[in-house]
């Protein structure tokens, strides 16, 4: 699966929504939360249902996040999207395992689940959280940096030094029980610059994707993302290399001056996947 982008929208926006089925994200997560005003909640939930029944967005995953489950709205929108069963519904402020049972009872068993990690309860979870994935329906896990940094009340801009080894925790996380790891949102809309040290970072931490909060930051998280050049070459080596009679059976062998196990086959190949994914 291949999500090097996921685009916040706020799901009372008609027409942001009608947009979404043609920008180039690899998923759209409509928003219940943060995005729409309390007026607006019973609105925004109608139309998130509205637009997972009429589909349209192709090859687009179509996401919707509830209201967190200590208020108010959650339940209503558990139920409402329990019917519809989007691709997956991203579930906020998860704290520990019994906030994530606490959706599975109410959405059934057919939906996956998501879960933003966004306070410090969150992340001491992970680990909790990582062990009872599978049987969760638990298919990714989200970076919330803002809210973090809110709920650690570091000061405004936060250091990047004091969010990377929880950035780093989610990750670990993820790869422990198999599941996507998305970065937090660049809340920078005028710096592309910006957008791209903060990609090129995340995928160095190991991050599948970014979050996004514009349309225009789409393109440059794809590409930061996405293999580079150099990387897709390499692993096409390795892929022939392997391919040989004579080394086909071996499980290490010499290929530009380095040593390379199947470990780097199977990553060649899952950068050559991805590449094709990309490209279809």
């Amino acid at each position: 699966m291949i999500l090097r982008s996921a685009l916040f929208l706020p799901a009372s926006n008609a027409r942001a929504i009608a947009k979404a089925r043609t920008l180039d994200s690899d998923a759209v997560i409509l928003d219940l939360e943060d995005a729409v005003a309390p007026e607006a909640k019973a609105t925004a939930r109608e139309a998130a249902a509205a637009a997972v029944r009429e589909g349209g967005f192709g090859k687009r995953m179509l996401i919707v996040r509830t209201n967190g489950l200590d208020t108010a709205w959650a339940a209503a929108d558990l139920a409402a999207l329990a019917s519809i069963r989007p691709a997956a519904v991203l579930i906020p402020k998860v704290n520990d395992v019994a906030t994530l049972e606490r959706a599975r009872a109410a959405l059934g068993p057919d939906v996956a689940l998501w879960a933003m990690i966004e306070t410090c309860r969150g992340i001491l979870s992970l680990p909790a959280l990582a062990a009872a994935a599978r049987g969760l329906g638990l298919t990714a896990l989200v970076a919330g940096t803002n809210d973090l940094a809110k709920d650690m009340r570091l000061p405004a801009p936060p250091a990047p030094e004091a969010l990377l080894p929880l950035r780093v925790q989610i990750v670990v996380a993820a790869r422990a029980a198999g599941l996507i790891a998305l970065d937090g949102v660049c809340n920078a809309l005028d710096a592309p610059e910006r957008l791209v040290a903060e990609c090129a970072e995340g995928r160095r931490l190991g991050f599948d994707g970014k979050t996004l909060i514009h349309p225009n930051q789409i393109g440059l998280a794809n590409q930061g993302f996405g293999p580079s050049e150099a990387e897709i070459a390499r692993a096409q080596r390795i892929v022939s290399a392997f391919a040989d009679p004579a080394q086909a059976a071996l499980g290490a062998i010499r290929l530009d001056g380095q040593m390379v196990e199947r470990l780097h086959l199977a990553e060649a190949e899952r950068i050559l996947a991805l590449t094709r994914t990309s490209a279809g």
